[in-house]
């Protein structure tokens, strides 16, 4: 095996992973479809009301609700279902921070807990203790695609009487007992970012099955309009939160490739499992069984840097992208954010609710700290290459295990 790229020996990766975003004449006739119809915003065109009630039908919902982008989505969905000022949401520390900003957005506190060693999703054991009286919902996070335990967190919810929303920005097409994520709870929420599984640039959408619940949807994302009511006519708070046609043209093609790509992913991601978990030291994010299908808007394994001669993740990182294998960042834990401990945060909140005392800026979270700064992220794109990609990706982590004393030291 020669040396490591990094050091000045060969690139294990020499032909390029597959180009993202994806596209073809799919998107560019539908493109043109609303430049030459000039109905280029939702409210009068149908481009975005049929990816919405595809999407829906897609993950097994009965309604869709597209809007700007995916902090949006978690943003209206919480407003309508009515978090406000003084209530709580927990949320994992493991996840982008708009998890915890749309819950500010609301005046509520997000009030953060640790995650399960094996998948990197909330722990519902945790989740259960931070309840209090001032608890209204639980955001479950499917972290790089792995749902996260369903069952148990619709139990804790049913049991307390809370609302579950599942954050699914990384898990479009994943399956949970061979059954579509993003019906186990009140709504679900997903992202149309340029990263993700299926993008239009930025976009997101909320799937429900309650028809009150997608209602209020509708109108938080419309100027606080209600559905069939007059054009002027604004009966609860809402904003302008709409996707345009451009838009959802666009997404209607990206979700007719989506089973296909998913299926690839989800292939390639446990061929890389059988792989990684040959090498010393390497230890892939685990697949719940009852996880029938990963999205995997990431493919994550742990780096024990004992076994690597003490290398730094970052090192890792470094000697990965020089052997041409691609990495995305890990997200680091929310509650270290400087929002959080510089106290910007409280301002979000009414007056008794800032001057409380949270105990969570002085939690230890180290689940979340080993999965923050130990972990390496390979993008989804690269799950679209074929066995051959996937058998490169274990061999340049392989070079770089035989030669770690080597990469360490320079």
């Amino acid at each position: 095996m020669s040396k490591p790229a990094l050091l000045g020996g060969e690139r294990t990766k020499t032909s390029p992973f597959p180009l993202w975003p994806i596209y073809d004449e799919c998107e560019r006739k539908a493109l043109e479809e609303v430049l030459e119809s000039r109905v280029w915003w939702r409210t009068p065109g149908g481009k975005t009301l049929e990816f919405e009630q595809e999407f829906a039908s897609y993950h097994g919902a009965k309604h869709g609700v597209a809007v700007t982008n995916g902090t949006a989505a978690i943003e209206v969905a919480l407003a309508a279902i009515g978090v406000g000022p003084g209530d709580e949401v927990i949320i994992p520390d493991f996840t982008f921070m708009a998890t915890a900003s749309a819950v500010l957005f609301t005046g509520a506190l997000p009030v953060m807990v640790d995650i399960r060693p094996d998948t990197y999703c909330i722990d519902p054991a945790l989740v259960e203790k931070a309840i209090t009286d001032r608890t209204r919902a639980i955001i479950a996070v499917h972290m790089g695609g792995c749902p996260a335990d369903l069952d148990s967190l619709k139990a804790v919810a049913e049991r307390h009487h809370l609302l579950l929303i599942e954050d699914s920005a990384h898990a479009h097409g994943s399956r949970w007992k061979d059954a579509p994520i993003g019906t186990a709870g009140i709504a679900a929420t997903f992202s149309f970012q340029s990263s993700k599984l299926m993008t239009a640039g930025e976009g997101g959408i909320i799937i429900t099955n309650d028809d009150d619940v997608e209602r209020r949807i509708r109108s938080v994302h419309d100027c606080g309009r209600m559905p069939g009511e007059w054009f002027y006519s604004h009966y609860i708070y809402g904003s302008n939160y709409r996707l345009s046609e451009w838009q959802g043209a666009v997404l209607s093609c990206q979700l007719a490739r989506l089973d296909e790509q998913t299926k690839k992913r989800h292939e390639n991601g446990r061929l890389l499992d059988r792989l990684l978990s040959g090498i010393e030291g390497i230890t892939p994010q685990s697949l719940d069984a009852r996880c029938t299908r990963n999205g995997h808007y990431a493919y994550i394994f742990h780096v024990n840097a004992t076994v690597f001669a003490g290398m730094t993740t970052e090192r890792f990182i470094e000697a990965m992208e020089a052997e041409g294998v691609p990495h995305q960042a890990s997200y680091p834990p929310v509650h270290a954010l400087d929002l959080f401990q510089s106290g910007a945060y409280k301002t979000r909140l009414c007056p008794d609710r800032a001057n409380d005392d949270h105990p969570f800026l002085r939690a230890e979270f180290p689940v979340t700290r080993r999965a923050a700064w130990e972990t390496v992220w390979i993008p989804q794109y690269a799950l679209l290459g074929g066995e051959e990609d996937m058998h490169e990706i274990a061999r340049a982590v392989e070079k770089i295990q035989k030669h770690a004393h080597d990469l360490t030291e320079k």
